[in-house]
């Protein structure tokens, strides 16, 4: 099962495709990646990259890949096509092969993107790739989707960005906190004193409002959110044409 995003960006459909294109300005909203360099290109040959993530402080996972654009296309769109692969041991992700497509739309452009890939260690990745990582891999492309919304929109940089989510987050997992140890009190509460009825029964009530609000509340409109991406393709999306171009 491929991944599939979408978001809707009000800004230039060029200034959309320099920072989704340049790698120095890639790097820096999309939080699957903490580098991406343009190597050396042969003439007549698709752009060749290299790319890394640090996975832990002193790990880091590359890999490389090759990549193919369309930015002048009879309909007004524009195409970019890859296709990935990293030889390190710990990369989850063995090799694969995606899109992004600009599509204007009234006043913004519809920035969407399709990928997929072939997971490492064979079963037991296969296992831990649908229940842990393409979950996390889906979440963190519509979760840095909408950092780069929100840089063209609202000029919010991607660094101011993520430290408003920092924020936010951990005044959610505070509350939560804060919830549980309510009901953790209101448990030590003497059921046979005074305040014992009221305890008992608002206790329980706040925590179970305190997270209900924590998990649901929408984030505030400065801050990235997965939540705002489409994440369900259309009726018959495909890849372009332009993918089956690029070979590894």
């Amino acid at each position: 099962m491929g991944l599939y995003i979408e978001a809707r960006i009000r800004a230039d459909l060029d200034d959309l495709w320099a920072r989704t294109q340049e790698p120095s300005l890639h790097q820096r909203w999309d939080l699957r990646f903490t580098e991406i360099a343009h190597l050396a290109r042969v003439e007549g040959e698709p752009q060749r990259f290299r790319y890394a993530t640090r996975v832990l402080p002193g790990l880091t996972v590359a890999g490389t890949g090759i990549s193919a654009g369309e930015r002048e296309r009879p309909d007004g769109t524009r195409t970019s096509a890859l296709r990935f692969a990293s030889p390190h041991p710990l990369s989850p992700l063995a090799e694969g092969s995606g899109y992004w497509r600009y599509v204007p739309a009234g006043e913004g452009v519809r920035f969407l993107t399709g990928y997929d890939y072939r997971p490492r260690w064979g079963r037991p990745g296969a296992l831990a790739d649908r229940l842990l990582f393409r979950p996390l891999m889906g979440w963190a492309t519509a979760w840095s989707f909408d950092r780069l919304r929100l840089w063209l929109e609202r000029d919010i940089t991607p660094e101011r960005a993520l430290r408003r989510w920092l924020a936010e987050t951990a005044v959610r997992a505070l509350t939560v906190v804060a919830a549980c140890a309510g009901l953790a009190y209101g448990a030590l509460v003497d059921p046979a004193g005074p305040l014992a009825p009221l305890a008992l029964f608002a206790t329980p009530v706040l925590a179970v409002a305190a997270v209900l609000a924590a998990l649901i509340v929408p984030p505030l409109p400065g801050t990235p959110s997965a939540r705002r991406c489409l994440r369900t393709p259309p009726p018959r999306a495909r890849a372009p044409r332009l993918l089956a171009t690029l070979k590894g």
